[in-house]
């Protein structure tokens, strides 16, 4: 009974991601064709180009899709996370340290 229901799940998968790799490279293509010719001067582009584009923005941007999908922010215990606050605003001068650092001159001297 269950290699019955396999035999129907592995082709419809297989069929689904290749309407979805179809759908998402015609979309992106439409989207260039349409849009960048006009306005930037870009090229015209092939199907095959923009799902290249569109597998070069997922690697880009969108990661593997590995992982437990929350950001290591969201892994972080509360401890870690106010120490991780703290360096930032320290880093960044956003009131972590009590002393601000001398830069030789003031502001009313650069208006002077």
């Amino acid at each position: 009974m269950r290699k019955k229901r396999w035999i129907f799940i592995v082709p419809a998968a297989i069929l689904g991601m290749a309407l979805f790799a179809f759908l998402g490279g015609e979309i992106v293509k439409q989207l260039w064709n349409w849009l960048l010719p006009s306005l930037f001067s870009f090229p015209r582009i092939t199907f095959w180009q923009a799902l290249g584009l569109l597998a070069l923005c997922r690697i880009l941007f969108g990661g593997f899709g590995f992982g437990s999908g929350r950001s290591r922010h969201g892994r972080m215990s509360p401890e870690e996370r106010e120490k991780f606050r703290q360096r930032v605003r320290e880093r960044f001068g956003f009131g972590g340290s009590s002393q601000e650092p001398d830069l030789g001159h003031s502001v009313n001297d650069t208006l002077a």
